[in-house]
């Protein structure tokens, strides 16, 4: 991975979305060895998928990110989270509500897919009131070619954010953040996009 490719694609990215937007790289097939060439391309906030990668990333490049996790947090590793995390996109469980102590989204799911993590609609109220640290919501979409197949998750999602009165939104990956940005995220998360020249 090349840190001039990163940079140019990270700035190109920067320009689309404007200030408003939060990119976060997500490292989940990001080695430890390659998050140097992140760092000097500019990148700002990484989005690790797993604890024990956060951990090892972590110790090698702690203060040259902001550390946001995105991947299905169990309850056992909320401390780590807690540690060197400043926002957690996927809070989903109660059992992860009790032990988070950092500001956190809730991940909704939309699709009512089984194999997706998430709160449904109809329990999102009562989750809410579960954690008080809770600064918006997060999604993932059905897998898609389209994106515009993206958006009316996207568009649901920044109804429920308004009726809550919850001001971030995470949604949007390499596929799909362009509609995303147009629906109202304030954080996308992207991979492929960023490190591919």
């Amino acid at each position: 991975m090349s840190a001039e490719t990163v940079r140019a694609n990270y700035e190109r990215m920067r320009a689309e979305v404007g200030p408003e937007v939060t990119i976060v790289a997500a490292t989940k097939y990001v080695s430890a060895d390659e998050l140097g060439a992140l760092a000097e391309a500019g990148i700002e906030v990484v989005g690790e998928n797993r604890a024990q990668d956060l951990e090892a990333k972590h110790a090698r490049f702690g203060d040259a990110f902001r550390w946001q996790f995105i991947g299905h947090l169990q309850s056992r590793k909320a401390k780590t989270v807690n540690e060197l995390c400043e926002l957690c996109h996927s809070l989903a469980s109660e059992s992860a509500a009790k032990r988070l102590e950092i500001p956190a989204l809730v991940e909704v799911n939309l699709s009512g897919e089984d194999t997706k993590s998430g709160v449904g609609e109809a329990d999102l109220e009562r989750f809410l009131g579960l954690y008080d640290r809770i600064r918006g919501l997060m999604t993932m979409p059905p897998a898609t070619t389209d994106p515009e197949a993206s958006r009316p998750y996207f568009r649901r999602l920044r109804e429920l954010a308004e009726r809550y009165g919850l001001r971030e939104l995470s949604m949007g990956t390499s596929q799909d953040y362009r509609v995303a940005v147009v629906e109202g995220a304030t954080l996308i998360r992207l991979g492929s996009v960023l490190y591919k020249g």
